[in-house]
């Protein structure tokens, strides 16, 4: 497939979250038609391309709670902040939130920025620290996860972060509720996670 040479990442802004370093990024097309197995495996491709909770599917798999560490809540008014284009339907003032998912014991399994309209965030997020997915299932919030992009790069922060060297694979997506967009999310998995998966692919170069 065809390396896309310019992101939606603007580098000078996105210091202040984990945006990767990309070689590769699928659009809306590759979401739906899904990606050759030797690129990515089937498995892999259930989690990243799936529209079921991320939270849901690493609690399965580890047979652990998800938990949230909250690192980032930040007003950036009208900034898109280097955010993925869609970031422009988010109604300003937007707010951006920063989690780390893990298990119980403290393993991370993901990274998660998100983009909100600042004036209604308390309205979904009522307990920041917990999961999205969990927030949203309290109050019985009907959803549609609306998948946007796939990406494959580099992120020194996050190797640090994970322990555990990459490429990693990532994605973006909407979330809708009564037809309006509610939240933008940009999620990057471990490779920790080829413990549960197995290997994400047949090779390393696209």
């Amino acid at each position: 497939m065809t390396a896309i040479l310019q992101p939606n990442h603007n580098n000078t802004v996105t210091d202040q979250w984990h945006a990767l370093d990309l070689i590769w990024q699928g659009d809306e097309t590759n979401v739906k038609q899904g990606l050759p197995h030797h690129q990515l495996s089937p498995a892999w491709q259930i989690l990243l391309l799936g529209d079921g909770s991320p939270t849901r599917y690493l609690q399965l798999l580890t047979t652990e709670k998800t938990e949230v560490d909250l690192i980032d809540m930040s007003t950036i008014g009208k900034n898109n902040d280097g955010a993925p284009n869609q970031v422009d339907i988010i109604s300003e003032p937007r707010l951006r939130r920063q989690v780390w998912l893990r298990t119980a014991s403290g393993q991370r399994l993901a990274y998660a920025a998100s983009w909100w309209d600042a004036n209604h965030v308390d309205d979904y997020l009522q307990n920041r620290s917990l999961p999205i997915w969990e927030s949203l299932s309290r109050l019985h919030t009907e959803l549609y996860r609306d998948i946007q992009g796939i990406y494959y790069g580099h992120s020194l922060a996050l190797e640090k972060a994970f322990q555990e060297k990459g490429p990693f694979w990532g994605r973006h997506y909407l979330f809708w509720h009564d037809r309006k967009p509610l939240t933008l999310i940009y999620e990057v998995f471990s490779p920790y996670l080829r413990k549960y998966l197995g290997k994400m692919s047949e090779s390393n170069h696209l």
